[in-house]
């Protein structure tokens, strides 16, 4: 009977009532950011000069950090491969947040008292403390992993909640930069603080001075703040269970017959969805990884270079590296503060020029600041600072200028590129959450080259950290360029499936 078929099929393609989500609801979500980001904070600024405290010379330090992109080249999608199908009563994403902030506040008390268990396992002296090294990269490693497995569901959570609504989407991955951006100072106004270990004196030990007792103590403090983060971030998530009945297919295009692609091997589905990228996701994947390749050195190290080519000074030598480091965490916790105001002012910004020109713009500003630092160190050097004399002022307000200005390109690289993806995947029928896992491994491909290569690459050069920043302003170019000339304005793709069944509705008329 054709009359009860049409009217089947008109109720069929009646859209689902979604009731938008409250952008209070969307800001409690994201406060988990602030959480997260904290201990991240405290990761950035201080464990770089630690590990060098404990004996790893500056060659190697970056090798240490080579364990956070590889646990997220296979942590973070097989976490966002699993959150999407995941079928708890507590929702999708949530069990996995709250795991993950477990495993956060466990390891960051194993790295603070490393230098603690090494002693008790034999450690003695100075030098090189073998023992608390090798406690310290486990529980580096723990961070990290915990890191990749709470940041893509938290992530894929706020895409679920603002579906298809590609202003939301902008919106709350702004909101998740803002509480980045809090995160961050908080966490490195900690750093920078010389006297914390006042507030928890056991903290100092035979095995662990000052500095390592600042760093303990700070991480006390990470605990609890994530443990807060956490709770109203997930209290604030209202979830529907996925039921086996409803679960979402892999790709755009699979039809009833082929449900069994869900339960295919998790990497081979990883990889297949290469295959359904359009070139403007390539393109964005492009970016983000030369972009990456700008950041990381300055991430790995921003306190080191402040500590070394600025103040001079050496680990375990003096006081010029110590102080040179806590400088180097007020640094960055005025970035973080130009961060927020940025993240506040990034909807107008990609409304009025486009989400592509902004992201390349920025990349341009990063290149600037690179080349600032480069200019800077060598105009120290040719001061002579070193041994007991500090720099002039003007060469600290310097590099602390280039650090706050540093915040504006950050925000966007923390917001831009995964409103982009987001929305472009949506169309595509790719869940959420793997893929943040895709976009994320534009990430952590770059970070495992310049972990590899940074250290070695700076030793060739005469050490220090000059040789990656060099590099560091040729990517960020590199990345500005493409994306002011190939990433397109408009933010929102037509979705691919849609049009397609719209064009077999019109031949079908005709």
């Amino acid at each position: 009977m054709p009359a009860p078929d049409a009217d089947r099929h008109r109720v069929r393609a009646r859209p689902a009532v979604r009731i938008r989500v409250p952008l209070r609801q969307l800001l409690r979500v994201a406060s988990v950011a602030c959480g997260i980001q904290f201990g991240w904070a405290l990761q950035l600024s201080l464990l770089t000069p630690y590990v060098q405290e404990l004996g790893i010379p500056h060659a190697w330090a970056s090798v240490i950090w080579l364990c956070g992109p590889l646990s997220g080249l296979v942590v973070q999608p097989l976490v966002g491969h699993m959150s999407d199908r995941c079928t708890s009563r507590y929702g999708r994403r949530r069990p996995f947040i709250v795991v993950g902030a477990a495993c956060i506040a466990v390891s960051v008390l194993i790295i603070g008292f490393s230098a603690d268990i090494g002693w008790l396992l034999g450690d003695r002296g100075g030098g090189v403390r073998p023992r608390a090294i090798a406690v310290f990269v486990f529980g580096f490693w723990i961070l990290d992993v915990a890191n990749n497995v709470t940041q893509g569901p938290c992530r894929a959570l706020l895409a679920d909640l603002t579906e298809k609504d590609y202003r939301r989407t902008r919106v709350a991955n702004a909101y998740f930069s803002l509480f980045m951006a809090v995160g961050n100072v908080l966490g490195y106004a900690t750093g920078s603080i010389s006297y914390l270990f006042k507030v928890f004196p056991f903290s100092i030990t035979p095995a662990c001075n000052v500095n390592c007792a600042n760093l303990k103590s700070a991480f006390f403090v990470d605990t609890a703040f994530i443990a807060i983060t956490t709770w109203i971030s997930i209290s604030a998530a209202q979830e529907t269970p996925l039921g086996s009945s409803n679960r979402t297919t892999p790709f755009a295009d699979e039809g009833p017959g082929q449900s069994s692609h869900i339960e295919e091997a998790f990497l081979w589905e990883l990889f297949g969805t290469f295959r359904y990228f359009p070139g403007s996701v390539w393109l964005i994947l492009l970016v983000i990884a030369l972009n990456w390749i700008g950041w990381f050195p300055f991430l790995l190290f921003d306190t080191d270079w402040m500590g070394r080519e600025i103040y001079g000074g050496k680990p375990n030598e003096g006081i010029n590296y110590s102080t040179g480091v806590r400088v180097g965490a007020l640094g960055l916790m005025l970035n973080s503060v130009i961060l927020g105001i940025t993240s506040v002012l990034m909807e107008k910004l990609c409304r009025k020029w486009g989400a592509g020109f902004v992201w390349g713009i920025s990349s341009i500003l990063m290149t600037l600041c690179f080349f600032a630092m480069l200019v800077i160190t060598f105009v120290n050097k040719s001061i002579g600072v070193g041994g007991h004399d500090l720099p002039p002022d003007g060469i600290v307000i310097a590099a602390l200028v280039v650090f706050a200005v540093l915040g504006i390109p950050l925000a966007i690289t923390y917001s831009v590129p995964y409103a982009l993806v987001s929305s472009r995947i949506e169309s595509l029928g790719l869940g959420q959450g793997l893929s943040m896992g895709v976009l994320n491994l534009a990430i952590v491909i770059p970070q495992v080259i310049v972990s590899l290569g940074s250290g070695p690459w700076d030793q060739l050069f005469g050490g220090g950290n000059v040789p990656a920043f060099a590099v560091a302003a040729v990517a960020s170019l590199a990345s500005g360029l493409v994306a002011i000339l190939a990433i397109p304005r408009s933010a929102a793709p037509k979705p691919r499936a849609a049009s397609r069944s719209t064009g077999k509705k019109r031949k079908g008329k005709k």
